[in-house]
């Protein structure tokens, strides 16, 4: 039986922030007894030991991923495969137990088919984001990993971030501050790479730029990633063909979006459009090599960038003023959003159907 959204949220209005659900799932490891069965949890507030490793050394990662309504009230997640392997990558640079790719896809089902009132409706542009999330919850003072760890997946209804429609930004370099380092923990989608970046985005958000961009910290002079997502960019169309080359930095410090993979695959095979995963150098983008350039995540899936700012060097994508998404990444926007919708056919496999069997 297909479960419709509930009538006791103003769907046009529910922004992009945290609400309560019905509850969460919750799974426990110990050395002893490795993963149990998960439970459901409804309390929103959490118990945990004082001396707990995710609190003290940081030993925690996390998820993002949505779930969608289709035309029919249907309810399908959106390549949580994806998520399950990157989220057992950045286990493994916390040195914590990988949380099986079943544990982790069963959570997901479980906590979306538990909540399928809270996914709004297909008409309000809105999604389910999901958070998956994995932290040592057990008590250990030295130097080491916890003997209790727990995997919680929780879910929250979300507006379209863009409530008004994809629009360009300007984005500025941030100079004074590495976000990760050659070998370390750039690839890993760990708490801890996210929180010193807040100071340098709030900071240029009061100068009037949404969004920082980082170089690499060896040279600083190769393009990593914007702070929240992955830098992508499109190069003019060929003058024969028409045709683009979809861009993005191959550095080993920086998340494997599975937007930006998602993307990708569109790119090459919808359009037949060229992709590159390569260095990128930011002399590229200030000598225009680049058509259009986009910082590309879970939360907004593509965020047009119209100038970047480095220093009192103003560079300009584009003409540096427009008000709307680029030809080339509508294109790309349009397939992406039209498959998470069921307005197009997933000829790539990626949605995967929630029903309330999977409570």
């Amino acid at each position: 039986m297909v479960v419709s959204p509930t009538d006791k949220l103003d769907w046009s209005n529910i922004g992009f922030q945290y609400r309560d659900t019905n509850g969460f799932v919750k799974y426990t490891w110990t050395n002893e007894s490795g993963w149990d069965q998960g439970q459901f949890v409804t309390d929103p507030m959490i118990s945990i030991h004082v001396c707990a490793t995710g609190l003290h050394y940081g030993q925690q990662c996390f998820e993002g991923l949505k779930a969608f309504r289709d035309d029919q009230d249907n309810v399908h997640v959106f390549r949580m495969n994806m998520n399950a392997k990157r989220m057992q990558r950045s286990a493994d640079m916390g040195f914590m137990p990988s949380v099986p790719e079943e544990i982790f896809e069963a959570g997901v089902r479980r906590a979306v088919a538990a909540n399928l009132e809270f996914v709004p409706p297909k008409s309000s542009g809105g999604s389910m984001y999901v958070r998956p999330f994995l932290f040592g919850s057990g008590p250990f003072i030295g130097m080491g990993p916890a003997p209790e760890f727990s995997f919680i997946v929780f879910v929250t209804p979300v507006s379209n971030y863009y409530k008004d429609g994809v629009k360009p930004v300007d984005a500025l370099v941030v100079d004074d501050f590495d976000r990760t380092a050659p070998k370390g923990t750039g690839a890993a989608k760990l708490g801890g790479n996210y929180a010193p970046t807040f100071k340098p985005m709030f900071a240029a958000k009061d100068k009037g730029y949404a969004i920082t961009l980082h170089l690499d910290s060896r040279t600083g002079t190769y393009i990593d990633e914007f702070s929240t997502s992955n830098f992508v960019a499109l190069t003019h169309p060929d003058p024969t063909t028409g045709k683009r080359t979809f861009v993005t930095p191959n550095s080993s410090t920086i998340l494997e979006s599975v937007t930006r993979l998602s993307l990708e695959d569109i790119a090459e095979k919808h359009l037949g459009w060229n992709v590159e995963e390569r260095p990128v150098k930011f002399s590229e983008v200030e000598q225009g090599a680049f058509a259009e350039v986009a910082a590309v995540g879970t939360a907004a899936i593509l965020t047009p960038i119209k100038r970047i700012a480095k220093g009192d060097n103003i560079i300009n994508i584009g003409s540096g003023s427009q008000t709307e998404i680029g030809e080339g990444f509508k294109q790309l926007y349009d397939v992406y959003r039209g498959i998470q919708d069921g307005v197009l056919p997933d000829k790539f496999g990626w949605m995967t159907l929630i029903t309330e069997d999977d409570k």
